[in-house]
Protein backbone atom coordinates (compact mmCIF):
# COMPACT_ATOMS: atom_id res chain seq x y z
CA UNK A 1 0.00 0.00 0.00
CA UNK A 2 1.38 3.39 -0.96
CA UNK A 3 1.04 6.47 1.19
CA UNK A 4 -1.80 8.78 0.31
CA UNK A 5 -1.18 12.33 -0.83
CA UNK A 6 -2.63 13.63 2.42
CA UNK A 7 -0.27 11.43 4.43
CA UNK A 8 2.70 12.59 2.40
CA UNK A 9 1.72 16.19 3.04
CA UNK A 10 1.37 15.50 6.76
CA UNK A 11 4.78 13.84 6.86
CA UNK A 12 6.36 16.77 5.03
CA UNK A 13 4.79 19.20 7.47
CA UNK A 14 6.49 17.43 10.34
CA UNK A 15 9.97 17.45 8.89
CA UNK A 16 12.26 19.80 10.83
CA UNK A 17 15.09 19.67 8.33
CA UNK A 18 18.72 18.64 8.37
CA UNK A 19 19.04 18.55 12.15
CA UNK A 20 17.19 15.21 12.32
CA UNK A 21 19.63 12.47 13.32
CA UNK A 22 19.51 8.79 14.19
CA UNK A 23 22.29 8.04 16.67
CA UNK A 24 21.41 4.44 17.52
CA UNK A 25 20.06 1.73 15.21
CA UNK A 26 19.78 -2.00 15.51
CA UNK A 27 17.71 -4.98 16.48
CA UNK A 28 15.86 -6.45 19.44
CA UNK A 29 17.38 -9.64 20.82
CA UNK A 30 14.45 -11.79 21.94
CA UNK A 31 14.96 -15.20 23.55
CA UNK A 32 15.77 -14.32 27.15
CA UNK A 33 12.04 -14.24 27.92
CA UNK A 34 11.37 -17.67 26.39
CA UNK A 35 10.42 -20.94 28.04
CA UNK A 36 7.61 -19.95 30.40
CA UNK A 37 4.45 -20.18 28.27
CA UNK A 38 1.80 -22.59 29.54
CA UNK A 39 -1.17 -23.74 27.49
CA UNK A 40 -3.02 -24.26 30.77
CA UNK A 41 -1.81 -20.97 32.34
CA UNK A 42 0.04 -22.92 35.02
CA UNK A 43 1.89 -20.47 37.24
CA UNK A 44 5.58 -21.21 37.61
CA UNK A 45 5.95 -22.96 34.27
CA UNK A 46 9.53 -22.79 33.06
CA UNK A 47 10.87 -21.03 36.13
CA UNK A 48 13.72 -20.67 36.70
CA UNK A 49 14.37 -22.46 33.41
CA UNK A 50 17.55 -23.90 31.96
CA UNK A 51 19.86 -21.34 30.40
CA UNK A 52 20.90 -22.44 26.92
CA UNK A 53 18.04 -24.94 26.75
CA UNK A 54 14.77 -23.09 27.33
CA UNK A 55 16.09 -19.56 26.97
CA UNK A 56 19.21 -17.63 26.03
CA UNK A 57 19.89 -13.93 25.74
CA UNK A 58 21.92 -13.68 22.54
CA UNK A 59 23.85 -15.66 19.99
CA UNK A 60 27.32 -14.16 19.88
CA UNK A 61 27.64 -15.11 16.21
CA UNK A 62 24.34 -13.35 15.46
CA UNK A 63 25.49 -10.23 17.29
CA UNK A 64 28.76 -10.43 15.36
CA UNK A 65 26.96 -10.44 12.00
CA UNK A 66 24.62 -7.62 12.94
CA UNK A 67 27.37 -5.45 14.41
CA UNK A 68 30.31 -6.21 12.11
CA UNK A 69 28.60 -6.80 8.77
CA UNK A 70 25.46 -4.70 9.10
CA UNK A 71 27.08 -1.96 11.22
CA UNK A 72 24.31 -1.68 13.81
CA UNK A 73 25.28 -0.12 17.13
CA UNK A 74 22.27 -1.10 19.26
CA UNK A 75 20.82 -4.34 20.64
CA UNK A 76 17.76 -4.51 22.91
CA UNK A 77 18.09 -7.57 25.16
CA UNK A 78 14.97 -9.08 26.73
CA UNK A 79 14.87 -10.78 30.13
CA UNK A 80 12.23 -11.81 32.67
CA UNK A 81 11.86 -10.23 36.10
CA UNK A 82 10.82 -13.60 37.54
CA UNK A 83 14.19 -15.08 36.63
CA UNK A 84 16.24 -12.12 37.78
CA UNK A 85 14.19 -11.86 40.99
CA UNK A 86 12.73 -15.33 41.69
CA UNK A 87 9.29 -15.59 43.23
CA UNK A 88 10.84 -16.91 46.44
CA UNK A 89 12.70 -13.59 46.78
CA UNK A 90 10.04 -11.27 45.40
CA UNK A 91 10.73 -8.32 43.15
CA UNK A 92 13.44 -6.08 44.53
CA UNK A 93 17.17 -5.75 45.07
CA UNK A 94 17.94 -9.45 45.65
CA UNK A 95 18.93 -11.18 42.42
CA UNK A 96 19.55 -14.73 41.30
CA UNK A 97 23.25 -14.18 40.80
CA UNK A 98 23.73 -17.08 38.40
CA UNK A 99 21.04 -15.67 36.15
CA UNK A 100 22.41 -12.16 36.45
CA UNK A 101 25.87 -13.41 35.47
CA UNK A 102 24.48 -14.95 32.27
CA UNK A 103 22.72 -11.70 31.48
CA UNK A 104 25.78 -9.58 32.23
CA UNK A 105 27.91 -11.75 29.98
CA UNK A 106 25.53 -11.00 27.10
CA UNK A 107 25.50 -7.27 27.80
CA UNK A 108 29.28 -7.16 28.21
CA UNK A 109 29.71 -8.98 24.90
CA UNK A 110 27.58 -6.40 23.10
CA UNK A 111 29.03 -3.33 24.79
CA UNK A 112 32.61 -4.25 25.62
CA UNK A 113 33.58 -6.87 23.06
CA UNK A 114 31.63 -5.45 20.11
CA UNK A 115 31.58 -1.79 21.16
CA UNK A 116 27.82 -1.36 20.59
CA UNK A 117 25.08 -0.10 22.92
CA UNK A 118 22.59 -2.34 24.73
CA UNK A 119 19.08 -1.68 26.04
CA UNK A 120 18.15 -3.70 29.12
CA UNK A 121 14.57 -4.88 28.49
CA UNK A 122 12.49 -6.37 31.34
CA UNK A 123 9.90 -8.02 29.10
CA UNK A 124 7.08 -8.07 31.65
CA UNK A 125 4.29 -5.68 30.59
CA UNK A 126 4.47 -4.00 34.05
CA UNK A 127 3.50 -7.29 35.66
CA UNK A 128 5.28 -9.66 38.01
CA UNK A 129 4.79 -13.13 39.55
CA UNK A 130 3.25 -15.15 36.69
CA UNK A 131 4.59 -14.95 33.12
CA UNK A 132 2.85 -18.20 32.09
CA UNK A 133 0.35 -16.40 29.84
CA UNK A 134 2.14 -13.19 29.03
CA UNK A 135 1.27 -10.51 28.13
CA UNK A 136 -1.85 -10.84 30.28
CA UNK A 137 -0.84 -12.97 33.27
CA UNK A 138 0.78 -11.69 36.45
CA UNK A 139 -0.16 -8.97 38.90
CA UNK A 140 0.16 -5.34 37.86
CA UNK A 141 3.10 -3.85 39.73
CA UNK A 142 1.94 -1.29 42.25
CA UNK A 143 -1.71 -2.42 42.30
CA UNK A 144 -2.56 -1.91 45.98
CA UNK A 145 -5.88 -3.74 45.60
CA UNK A 146 -4.05 -6.95 44.69
CA UNK A 147 -2.33 -8.51 47.72
CA UNK A 148 -0.12 -10.62 45.44
CA UNK A 149 1.22 -7.64 43.49
CA UNK A 150 4.76 -6.33 43.81
CA UNK A 151 4.82 -2.74 45.02
CA UNK A 152 5.97 0.44 43.35
CA UNK A 153 8.75 0.61 45.95
CA UNK A 154 9.89 -2.90 45.02
CA UNK A 155 10.02 -1.92 41.36
CA UNK A 156 12.18 1.06 42.30
CA UNK A 157 14.44 -1.16 44.43
CA UNK A 158 14.89 -3.54 41.50
CA UNK A 159 15.95 -0.75 39.18
CA UNK A 160 18.21 0.80 41.78
CA UNK A 161 20.09 -2.47 42.14
CA UNK A 162 20.28 -3.19 38.42
CA UNK A 163 21.42 0.36 37.71
CA UNK A 164 24.16 0.17 40.34
CA UNK A 165 25.59 -2.86 38.56
CA UNK A 166 25.77 -1.13 35.16
CA UNK A 167 26.38 2.46 36.22
CA UNK A 168 30.00 2.38 35.06
CA UNK A 169 29.08 1.12 31.58
CA UNK A 170 28.13 4.18 29.54
CA UNK A 171 26.90 2.00 26.67
CA UNK A 172 24.07 0.48 28.71
CA UNK A 173 20.59 1.99 28.29
CA UNK A 174 17.86 1.29 30.83
CA UNK A 175 14.55 0.37 29.18
CA UNK A 176 12.25 0.60 32.19
CA UNK A 177 9.56 -1.86 31.03
CA UNK A 178 8.24 -3.54 27.92
CA UNK A 179 4.70 -2.59 26.90
CA UNK A 180 2.71 -1.69 30.03
CA UNK A 181 -1.01 -2.04 29.38
CA UNK A 182 -4.45 -2.11 30.99
CA UNK A 183 -3.53 -0.18 34.10
CA UNK A 184 -4.16 3.33 35.40
CA UNK A 185 -1.79 5.79 33.77
CA UNK A 186 -1.27 7.46 37.15
CA UNK A 187 0.08 4.15 38.48
CA UNK A 188 2.32 3.72 35.46
CA UNK A 189 3.70 7.21 36.03
CA UNK A 190 4.36 6.42 39.72
CA UNK A 191 6.17 3.20 38.86
CA UNK A 192 8.32 4.83 36.20
CA UNK A 193 9.18 7.73 38.48
CA UNK A 194 10.18 5.34 41.26
CA UNK A 195 12.53 3.60 38.83
CA UNK A 196 14.08 6.86 37.60
CA UNK A 197 14.56 8.08 41.17
CA UNK A 198 16.27 4.83 42.17
CA UNK A 199 18.50 4.79 39.11
CA UNK A 200 19.77 8.31 39.76
CA UNK A 201 20.12 7.64 43.49
CA UNK A 202 22.39 4.72 42.55
CA UNK A 203 24.70 7.18 40.82
CA UNK A 204 23.95 5.88 37.31
CA UNK A 205 24.06 8.57 34.58
CA UNK A 206 22.88 6.14 31.89
CA UNK A 207 20.24 6.96 29.31
CA UNK A 208 16.76 5.83 30.41
CA UNK A 209 13.90 5.09 28.03
CA UNK A 210 10.40 5.23 29.50
CA UNK A 211 7.37 3.52 27.93
CA UNK A 212 3.74 4.54 27.84
CA UNK A 213 0.51 2.75 28.69
CA UNK A 214 -1.59 0.91 26.06
CA UNK A 215 1.38 -1.20 24.90
CA UNK A 216 3.39 2.01 24.38
CA UNK A 217 1.79 2.34 20.96
CA UNK A 218 2.70 5.52 19.14
CA UNK A 219 -0.58 5.55 17.21
CA UNK A 220 -2.55 5.63 20.50
CA UNK A 221 -0.37 8.08 22.43
CA UNK A 222 -2.79 10.99 22.31
CA UNK A 223 -5.94 8.84 22.54
CA UNK A 224 -7.78 7.31 25.48
CA UNK A 225 -9.20 10.42 27.08
CA UNK A 226 -7.90 11.16 30.57
CA UNK A 227 -5.74 8.02 30.46
CA UNK A 228 -3.89 9.05 27.30
CA UNK A 229 -0.11 8.87 27.54
CA UNK A 230 0.04 12.44 26.30
CA UNK A 231 -1.55 13.55 29.58
CA UNK A 232 0.97 11.75 31.79
CA UNK A 233 4.36 10.66 30.54
CA UNK A 234 5.84 14.16 30.11
CA UNK A 235 5.39 14.60 33.87
CA UNK A 236 8.35 12.30 34.57
CA UNK A 237 11.22 14.10 36.27
CA UNK A 238 14.81 13.08 35.64
CA UNK A 239 17.40 15.19 37.49
CA UNK A 240 20.03 14.08 34.97
CA UNK A 241 17.88 15.13 32.00
CA UNK A 242 18.70 11.89 30.22
CA UNK A 243 15.37 10.15 29.68
CA UNK A 244 13.82 9.43 26.28
CA UNK A 245 10.46 7.92 25.36
CA UNK A 246 10.05 4.28 24.33
CA UNK A 247 7.52 3.80 21.51
CA UNK A 248 6.29 0.69 19.69
CA UNK A 249 4.56 0.85 16.33
CA UNK A 250 3.45 -2.03 14.12
CA UNK A 251 1.94 -1.61 10.70
CA UNK A 252 -0.86 -4.19 10.54
CA UNK A 253 -4.59 -3.68 10.95
CA UNK A 254 -4.71 -3.82 14.76
CA UNK A 255 -1.14 -2.61 15.47
CA UNK A 256 -0.33 -6.00 17.07
CA UNK A 257 2.40 -7.13 14.69
CA UNK A 258 0.51 -10.39 14.27
CA UNK A 259 -0.63 -10.06 10.67
CA UNK A 260 1.08 -10.36 7.30
CA UNK A 261 -0.67 -7.41 5.67
CA UNK A 262 0.63 -3.91 6.36
CA UNK A 263 -2.27 -1.47 6.29
CA UNK A 264 -1.37 1.31 8.75
CA UNK A 265 0.33 4.44 7.43
CA UNK A 266 3.16 5.24 9.87
CA UNK A 267 3.38 8.92 8.96
CA UNK A 268 -0.26 9.49 9.79
CA UNK A 269 -0.30 7.29 12.88
CA UNK A 270 2.83 8.81 14.43
CA UNK A 271 1.81 12.42 13.81
CA UNK A 272 0.18 12.86 17.21
CA UNK A 273 3.00 11.45 19.30
CA UNK A 274 5.59 13.34 17.22
CA UNK A 275 3.80 16.61 17.86
CA UNK A 276 3.62 15.73 21.58
CA UNK A 277 7.35 14.97 21.68
CA UNK A 278 8.08 18.29 20.02
CA UNK A 279 5.78 20.19 22.38
CA UNK A 280 7.56 18.82 25.44
CA UNK A 281 11.05 18.87 23.89
CA UNK A 282 11.44 15.11 24.28
CA UNK A 283 13.31 12.51 22.26
CA UNK A 284 12.19 8.98 21.45
CA UNK A 285 13.24 5.52 20.34
CA UNK A 286 10.97 3.15 18.46
CA UNK A 287 12.17 -0.12 19.98
CA UNK A 288 9.64 -2.41 18.30
CA UNK A 289 8.35 -2.31 14.77
CA UNK A 290 8.28 -4.81 11.95
CA UNK A 291 6.62 -6.14 8.86
CA UNK A 292 6.44 -9.12 6.54
CA UNK A 293 8.02 -9.45 3.11
CA UNK A 294 5.06 -8.16 1.11
CA UNK A 295 5.33 -5.22 -1.26
CA UNK A 296 3.07 -3.13 0.96
CA UNK A 297 5.18 -3.89 4.02
CA UNK A 298 8.37 -3.00 2.18
CA UNK A 299 6.84 0.38 1.33
CA UNK A 300 5.67 1.00 4.89
CA UNK A 301 8.87 -0.21 6.55
CA UNK A 302 10.80 2.20 4.37
CA UNK A 303 8.23 4.79 5.38
CA UNK A 304 8.64 4.38 9.13
CA UNK A 305 12.43 4.26 8.90
CA UNK A 306 12.48 7.38 6.73
CA UNK A 307 10.02 9.09 9.07
CA UNK A 308 12.34 8.56 12.04
CA UNK A 309 15.36 9.72 10.06
CA UNK A 310 13.55 12.88 8.98
CA UNK A 311 12.07 13.90 12.35
CA UNK A 312 14.54 15.06 14.97
CA UNK A 313 12.38 13.77 17.82
CA UNK A 314 13.55 10.22 17.00
CA UNK A 315 17.12 9.31 17.90
CA UNK A 316 17.12 5.52 17.73
CA UNK A 317 15.39 2.28 16.76
CA UNK A 318 15.47 -1.48 17.15
CA UNK A 319 13.57 -3.78 14.78
CA UNK A 320 11.62 -6.76 16.15
CA UNK A 321 13.24 -9.26 16.36
CA UNK A 322 16.32 -11.45 16.22
CA UNK A 323 17.30 -13.99 18.85
CA UNK A 324 18.82 -17.48 19.00
CA UNK A 325 15.70 -19.45 19.95
CA UNK A 326 13.15 -18.46 17.31
CA UNK A 327 14.10 -21.23 14.91
CA UNK A 328 11.64 -21.21 11.98
CA UNK A 329 9.04 -19.34 14.04
CA UNK A 330 8.45 -15.66 13.38
CA UNK A 331 8.45 -12.88 16.00
CA UNK A 332 5.87 -10.84 14.10
CA UNK A 333 3.95 -10.10 11.01
CA UNK A 334 3.25 -13.52 9.43
CA UNK A 335 -0.18 -14.69 10.68
CA UNK A 336 1.74 -17.37 12.61
CA UNK A 337 3.35 -18.76 9.47
CA UNK A 338 6.89 -19.99 10.03
CA UNK A 339 8.98 -17.54 8.05
CA UNK A 340 11.84 -17.39 10.53
CA UNK A 341 13.15 -14.28 12.28
CA UNK A 342 15.65 -11.46 11.84
CA UNK A 343 18.36 -13.68 13.36
CA UNK A 344 21.28 -14.04 10.91
CA UNK A 345 21.40 -17.55 9.49
CA UNK A 346 17.81 -18.37 10.46
CA UNK A 347 15.56 -20.18 7.99
CA UNK A 348 11.85 -20.48 7.42
CA UNK A 349 10.14 -23.82 7.87
CA UNK A 350 11.32 -26.15 5.15
CA UNK A 351 14.63 -24.34 4.87
CA UNK A 352 13.43 -21.37 2.85
CA UNK A 353 14.59 -17.78 3.30
CA UNK A 354 13.79 -16.17 6.64
CA UNK A 355 12.70 -12.66 7.52
CA UNK A 356 16.42 -11.92 7.92
CA UNK A 357 16.83 -12.70 4.22
CA UNK A 358 13.61 -11.12 2.95
CA UNK A 359 13.08 -8.16 5.31
CA UNK A 360 16.24 -7.26 7.21
CA UNK A 361 18.80 -7.48 4.40
CA UNK A 362 16.85 -5.89 1.52
CA UNK A 363 14.93 -3.30 3.55
CA UNK A 364 15.96 -2.53 7.13
CA UNK A 365 19.71 -2.93 6.81
CA UNK A 366 19.79 -0.39 4.01
CA UNK A 367 18.36 2.20 6.39
CA UNK A 368 21.07 1.77 9.02
CA UNK A 369 22.90 5.10 8.88
CA UNK A 370 26.51 4.93 7.71
CA UNK A 371 27.49 7.00 10.73
CA UNK A 372 26.24 6.30 14.25
CA UNK A 373 27.45 6.98 17.76
CA UNK A 374 30.13 4.44 18.71
CA UNK A 375 31.60 6.02 21.83
CA UNK A 376 30.64 7.95 24.91
CA UNK A 377 27.63 8.00 27.17
CA UNK A 378 24.33 7.17 25.49
CA UNK A 379 22.35 10.39 25.68
CA UNK A 380 19.20 12.11 24.50
CA UNK A 381 21.58 14.63 22.96
CA UNK A 382 23.45 11.97 21.02
CA UNK A 383 27.18 11.98 20.53
CA UNK A 384 29.88 12.02 17.87
CA UNK A 385 28.79 10.30 14.69
CA UNK A 386 31.27 8.12 12.87
CA UNK A 387 31.52 4.98 10.82
CA UNK A 388 31.98 1.76 12.72
CA UNK A 389 35.58 1.60 13.93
Amino acid sequence: MRFSASSAALCAALLPGASATIYYAGVAQSSGEFGVWSATSTKGTGLPGRFGVEYQFISTSGVDVMTDQHKVNLHRVAFLLERMCPLSYGLGAKFNETHFDHFKQAIDYITKTKGAYAILDPHNYMRYNDPSSQPFSGSVIGNTSDPTAATTAQFGAFWGELASRFASNEKVIFGLMNEPHDMPSALLLANLQAAIDAIRAAGAPNLIIAPGNAWSGGHYWTKGGAEANSNWIHKLVDPAGNTAIDIHEYLDEDFSGGHTACTQDPAANLAGVTAWLREHKLKAFITEFGGSNTTACTTMLNGILDYMAQNEEYIGWTAWAAGPFWGPNSPCCTDQKQFGSLEPGSKAAGGGPSLYDTVWVPVMQKKVPAKLQWGGLASVKGGELREKP
